[in-house]
């Protein structure tokens, strides 16, 4: 079940399609878990392996999922808010989805949303990078 249609933009918008793999890598981190805490704010890995600005989320099994803020030129992608729904988080996460063309993420439950956030992000020309870069972490790993 998806509680939220996958969000298609026209090509001028998104010319490679980032933001729907972000969605997906995502949902690859959190579904089937809990929410325990979300940090924002916080120093995350970055894709070239140094540390970006970005927020944390941490889950019951111990893992965090890190958001790292990305910015390239005129092409950029933070997270400016989130909600977290404290009634909500004893539900495991079902999937991630997305409205207004990306810019609301929903990390939902069966009871409804879990978590919802604010995402301000441009893809430029489809030349500049942009999205998110999520790393999971794993304590557990050494």
């Amino acid at each position: 079940m998806n509680t939220y249609p996958d969000e298609i933009l026209n090509e001028d918008n998104d010319p490679n399609d980032r933001m729907p793999e972000n969605v997906g890598e995502l949902a690859a981190a959190v579904v089937g878990q809990r929410i325990v805490k979300v940090e924002q704010g916080v120093r995350v890995p970055d894709e070239y392996g140094g540390e970006a600005h970005g927020t944390a989320i941490t889950l019951d099994n111990g893992k965090r999922v890190m958001l790292a803020d990305t910015s390239d030129c005129c092409a950029y992608t933070e997270l400016e808010t989130f909600l977290l729904h404290p009634d909500k988080i004893d539900h495991v996460i079902l999937g991630v989805g997305t409205t207004d063309e990306f810019t609301k993420w929903h990390i939902y439950a069966d009871m409804g949303d879990v978590l919802e956030l604010t995402v301000g992000w441009s893809g430029s020309n489809g030349y500049y990078g942009y999205g998110f870069d999520i790393a999971v972490v794993d304590p557990d790993a050494g």
